[in-house]
């Protein structure tokens, strides 16, 4: 993993649309969990619509948090559930401008957090921008137990090539997270996947800290992403393999989702990253079945596959 911003430099047509595509993938995987460490730790209510909103504008919250925010600029609450809703909707450049602003009006380690978050995931080629990392460090200087801040602190320690210090940070954000937390079973993998291609043991260590339990089940489903594995044998892959490699983790995500047709957020995965590979066709393949197993969604999905050019 510690090559992954160089996989970005690839200099043919192909090549460049290969490594982004991986890069796309390396932030999604690190976006998915990071986004339930930070869902559970930040409770953003969506404000009600302003007074005299048209009925368009209060059946669309996203409108709806829009004309709040211009309403009351100087509301932070307002710009970090618009922040929230846009992070949901994969719009992350305008998660980023909305953190952005909530954190300058009433900074809290919660908003920088998410706010690196954002930037991460709006990234399509450094899994680990420096102002992501300026904005949990931000976090932590706030509070020292951000969990999200400590978990993405934690990626940029591994992603330097310290998986020994990476996986310690990983171990006592374990350590400290409540059981049946919606990111525990995806950050004792991570942990798992990275000691086994790096040759550390932390089989022994994480049997210390507590299983989860079965009386507090994940509430967020996992959304596959690469492997540690892929990850880390991408960086010796010509551009040409890199793209097959993206391809393949692109075609298990949609076998998965054959047999969990109703994770509405793994479709809209799949479609961004046809997307990504240049596969309009198949993105498309993808918005139809995922409307068939998921009628109730539809509004939805329809939102999401007009924002990523979908037709």
């Amino acid at each position: 993993m510690d090559r992954i911003e160089a996989m970005a430099q690839g200099e043919s047509k192909t090549g460049r649309r290969g490594t982004v595509a991986l890069a796309l993938a390396v932030c999604v995987a690190i976006g998915a969990i990071g986004y339930r460490v930070g869902s559970d730790s930040q409770a953003d209510v969506a404000p009600s619509p302003p007074p005299g909103a048209s009925a368009d504008t209060i059946a669309d919250p996203i409108a709806a948090l829009e004309a709040r925010s211009r309403e009351s600029p100087g509301d932070s609450a307002n710009w970090s559930a618009l922040g929230s809703a846009y992070f949901e909707s994969g719009r992350f450049d305008d998660a980023v401008g909305a953190f952005g602003k909530a954190a300058q009006i009433a900074p809290r380690a919660v908003t920088w957090s998410a706010l690196g978050e954002a930037r991460v995931m709006a990234s399509a080629h450094d899994p680990m921008p420096a102002a992501a990392v300026a904005d949990f460090e931000r976090a932590i200087t706030l509070d020292p137990r951000d969990p999200r801040a400590r978990y993405f602190l934690a990626v940029k320690r591994d992603l330097s090539g310290n998986h020994a210090g990476a996986i310690d940070d990983w171990l006592a954000l374990l350590a400290d997270t409540p059981p049946g937390a919606a990111w525990e079973t995806d950050l004792r993998r991570t942990i798992e996947q990275v000691g086994k291609i790096n040759k550390i043991e932390v089989a022994e260590r994480l049997a210390k800290v507590a299983q989860p339990s079965s009386d507090h089940p994940a509430v967020i489903p996992a959304i596959p992403g690469p492997s540690a594995d892929d990850l880390r044998g991408a960086a010796t892959l010509r551009p040409e393999e890199q793209r097959r490699m993206a391809e393949g983790m692109v075609s298990r995500l949609e076998g998965r989702l054959r047999g969990d047709p109703a994770n509405v957020e793994g479709w809209v995965m799949l479609m961004r990253s046809r997307m990504a590979l240049d596969q309009p066709d198949k993105a498309r393949q993808a918005f139809t079945q995922a409307l068939a197993a998921n009628p109730g969604q539809g509004a939805m999905l329809r939102d999401r596959a007009a924002r990523l050019g979908i037709r």
